[in-house]
């Protein structure tokens, strides 16, 4: 039997509302498996991808995962190497969740195992980042970073991938919801504005710098005032079903705060504890589910691992 590898790249909420584009944190479930094996012919082939209902191409360049890897391969001089990839999709497409970041993670970071390349996930982010551009045309690691390295992410700079891994309190709770919806980032980037007001600007500023403060000092009261959203939610609101009326409710429950999750649909809270964590989840399905709308809920600490190899 040939040699193989299996890795997990975990799912991702991005933005975290007070830092479009330069926010992210990476959760415990759900993500996807890769596996990499030994080929019998020359170059990288993606042999299977299952749990994607026939919606992902198996050609290397025009997916995520064999992009990723393959941009590695081509500048550690291996293209030719015999190598097969299997993707085992275990997470919803158009969630919000960096589903496309998954996969790019877990396909350069599987393969760079494999091979024992020696490189450090902080290496490998620059072709994981170019493997998730495929799919939603934007130069960003707020899904990737955190997929990749684990942790909370915050991106100085995506064009240069200055990055850098913010304190984890301990006692943090997050509860993610996410409705039986598609909304595909392209779109969900679109209805954009491209101008904001210098008012919203300076709180925003204030209240993403204050939330990075309370991370580092464990203060739950700062973070919950900080996690507020004045840019971004409130013009992509409208594409979630029940937005506000699951928000009141997170919030009335006693979350620290709650936004949009990525692009959406999933909509995340941030909790002290992982009964209330539990409970959001639950009222949030049946406010849902009194619109008619299935859903599932995630319950996770911020994974601090990111990509493993097990």
């Amino acid at each position: 039997m040939a040699k193989a590898i299996k890795v997990w790249a975990p799912a991702s909420v991005a933005n975290v509302g007070v830092g479009f584009d330069i926010l992210g944190f990476a959760l415990e479930k759900p993500g996807d498996e890769i596996i990499i094996r030994e080929g019998v012919t020359p170059g990288l082939k993606i042999t299977s991808i299952t749990g994607a209902k026939g919606r992902l191409p198996l050609e290397v360049m025009k997916n995520t995962a064999g992009f990723a890897a393959y941009r590695l391969l081509e500048d550690i001089g291996a293209t030719d190497i015999p190598l097969e990839m299997e993707i085992h999709k275990k997470m919803p497409f158009g969630s919000g969740l960096g589903s496309s970041a998954a996969s790019a993670v877990g396909g350069v970071y599987g393969v760079s195992e494999f091979l024992k390349t020696g490189k450090t996930k902080m290496e490998l982010l620059k072709y994981a980042v170019e493997g998730e551009q495929i799919a939603d045309g934007a130069y960003h690691a707020d899904n990737v970073g955190p997929s990749l390295l684990g942790g909370m992410i915050l991106i100085r700079d995506n064009d240069t991938l200055d990055v850098k891994k913010i304190h984890v309190p301990g006692g943090l709770f997050i509860v993610v919801i996410y409705p039986h919806i598609e909304v595909l980032t392209r779109e969900s980037r679109g209805i954009l504005k491209k101008e904001i007001s210098f008012a919203d600007s300076i709180k925003q500023s204030g209240n993403l710098a204050s939330f990075i403060a309370a991370m580092f000092t464990s203060d739950f009261g700062l973070l919950g005032r900080s996690l507020k959203d004045l840019i971004v939610e409130p013009q992509r609101a409208h594409l979630i079903p029940a937005f506000y009326d699951i928000k009141e409710m997170a919030l009335n429950t006693g979350a620290l705060g709650m936004s949009i999750s990525g692009a959406g649909p999933s909509v995340f809270a941030m909790c002290t504890d992982s009964a209330m964590a539990e409970e959001i989840g639950m009222k949030g399905q049946a406010i849902l589910r009194n619109k008619k709308i299935d859903s599932d809920v995630f319950l996770s600490g911020i994974n601090l691992e990111g990509a493993y190899k097990f």
